[in-house]
């Protein structure tokens, strides 16, 4: 089901593109006699929901965005099975720290007084969240910034999860899957996403990073929005965020009944935004794009290793 699932970073909510038959039949291929009716019933249980249309998509539909699916499918597979780290990655929505309402309800005697009015002015600053969910240990970190979402940022998180935890996870591994969003700090037409990962991933620990994005208005299939955000999301819902250490002893301390375990750390360094990548610095990358939608998939490798053929 994973390859087939998306979610609401906020409630939790899941569904599938798949239909109940559907998954009956290739239960049953696998020797699990399983009707229809029994699947969703199952599927109500892991949180799975009907959804019903709402008009909200403007324009067309991406004609490569199945294409672009099932090559995530193959890959990620592909890597799995070979024991290879996935990961999953995306900028959570950004937070203001102080004594402002926080969306949701939460059981207590008393009522919790909060400012009126949700003036950034009168924030001790914002907290921004950078999550890593590791698809197959299901463990998240997120790495809460205080200044901007930048690549540099972004990259950055990465290279310290993989330092911290990857790199301990899978030893002996110079291969590196990251499904990410197709725009933010971290978009796949984002020269300073591409140049950052050269600079602060690949190069420095002869990591072989394969990228492959989401197709535009599909952000919602990206597993760390529905198995890591949107927990964190409920679990300090109707709580304040009164302080950092507020927002990292929430983060920590999110759980589910699946396992996950999730660690924070907390990032105080400036990332200026803007810095522009010339021509001359993206040739000096070690990148190559894959023959199969080259504008959402390619492979970062370390700039001493010479390129080869990529799927």
């Amino acid at each position: 089901m994973a390859p087939h699932t998306a979610g609401d970073p906020m409630t939790g909510l899941k569904w599938t593109r798949k239909t109940l038959t559907k998954i009956s039949k290739e239960l049953k291929v696998s020797g699990i006699d399983i009707s229809p009716n029994t699947v969703s019933r199952l599927l109500r249980r892991m949180d799975y929901s009907l959804r019903v249309n709402h008009k909200k998509i403007s324009g067309s539909k991406n004609p490569d965005r199945d294409r672009q699916f099932r090559r995530i499918k193959k890959i990620r597979q592909n890597f799995e099975a070979a024991k290879l780290p996935v990961i999953s990655i995306d900028a959570k929505k950004k937070e203001m720290v102080g004594l402002f309402k926080n969306q949701g309800k939460t059981w207590s005697q008393e009522a919790i007084a909060v400012k009126d009015h949700d003036f950034r002015s009168d924030a001790i600053g914002m907290a921004i969240p950078y999550g890593v969910l590791d698809l197959q240990a299901n463990c998240g970190h997120v790495f809460v910034g205080d200044s901007h979402e930048t690549s540099f940022f972004a990259a950055e998180s990465l290279a310290r999860w993989w330092k911290k935890e990857g790199s301990l996870r899978y030893t002996n591994v110079q291969k590196l899957l990251i499904l990410a969003d197709g725009g933010g700090s971290n978009g796949s037409r984002t020269r300073a996403w591409k140049y950052a990962l050269q600079k602060e991933l690949a190069d420095p620990f002869g990591l072989s990073v394969t990228v492959c994005h989401y197709p535009p208005k599909t952000s919602k299939w990206n597993p760390i929005e529905h198995r890591l955000f949107s927990e964190i999301s409920k679990h300090w819902a109707g709580q304040p965020l009164e302080s950092y250490e507020t927002v990292l002893n929430y983060t920590r301390t999110t759980t589910t009944n699946t396992g996950l375990k999730v660690k924070a750390t907390l990032i105080k360094k400036d990332y200026p935004t803007g810095i522009k990548i010339s021509d001359a610095e993206m040739k000096t990358l070690n990148i190559h794009s894959h023959r199969v939608l080259p504008k959402w998939n390619y492979t970062i490798e370390p700039r001493h290793t010479k390129i080869g053929s990529y799927f």
